[in-house]
């Protein structure tokens, strides 16, 4: 088993921080855990000779590190009460006063799809058939390209699928000759995946209706969770909402955004 020396352990959470924000200050053992027979089938003898590797900007390598190192945990109508706020809050305000028709959500961190094509299917079955008097604009971000291709391919297990409304599951998927479940078309069309980090800056055309960013800053620090709060508010149009996951928290006196419930921020 490869060890973790010292100086690779400070070597390696600088650079997980200063690139991706993700801090690692207290998971040693999980990074020696999790990497060290990685690094001996490559043939390494150390970790310094597999951060050489990574630092040369090896795509792959950086995708399969950072899967290796972060939980993609997630299901279908996760936090339902984000959900349940959306369709009785913000979608009617939206259908009230939104004369431009068109909405636009960004979801951060979006894992393998389950959360944009929840976002999706909430939308479709709001507006039914006044759907395409509208234009819904969903971007679905991740830093993992490996967990994008499975969000891109839509397909997933039947559990996934236990906390969805039946009739949901009905509407929205395929089953598959494997006994697994495909989003429909209609719902895919929906969702624009993309690649990207966090901690870039946030370049939008449009402003957002709401941005879910769930149970992606447990990874980070006070300054970067900060930081980058203090850029979503930025990039949220104002009466736009911000939803964080119910393990996660703002600091209240480091951001504008107003508290409205648990895990939900509102600009004024």
């Amino acid at each position: 088993m490869v060890k973790l020396t010292d100086s690779e352990f400070l070597e390696f959470v600088d650079y997980m921080h200063k690139n991706y924000g993700i801090d690692l200050t207290k998971k040693r053992q999980l990074i020696e855990g999790r990497l060290s027979n990685m690094i001996e089938r490559k043939g390494m003898k150390s970790f310094g000779q597999y951060m050489t590797s990574i630092k040369r900007n090896n795509r792959e390598e950086i995708t399969t590190l950072i899967n290796k190192l972060t939980t993609n945990y997630t299901y279908f109508y996760r936090e339902e009460n984000h959900f349940k706020y959306l369709k009785e809050v913000i979608l009617p305000y939206e259908e009230k006063n939104n004369t431009a028709k068109v909405i636009n959500i960004w979801s951060a961190g979006c894992s393998s799809g389950e959360e944009p094509y929840t976002i999706a299917m909430i939308i479709n079955d709001y507006f039914a058939l006044k759907k395409s008097k509208w234009k819904i604009q969903i971007l679905a971000t991740d830093i993992s390209e490996n967990v994008l291709l499975k969000a891109r391919e839509g397909v997933y297990s039947e559990e996934s699928l236990s906390k969805m409304p039946p009739s949901f599951v009905k509407r929205y998927f395929l089953k598959t000759k494997d006994s697994k479940y495909e989003v429909i078309p209609e719902i895919k069309e929906c969702v624009t995946f993309k690649a990207f980090n966090l901690m870039e800056p946030i370049r939008e055309r449009n402003k957002y209706d709401v941005i879910f960013c769930r149970n992606v800053m447990i990874y980070f620090n006070i300054n970067t969770k900060i930081n980058l709060v203090n850029k979503f508010y930025e990039a949220v149009k104002t009466g736009g909402h911000l939803m964080i996951g119910h393990a996660e928290t703002i600091q209240r006196d480091q951001s504008k955004f107003k508290y409205i419930c648990p895990a939900t921020y509102k600009k004024e």
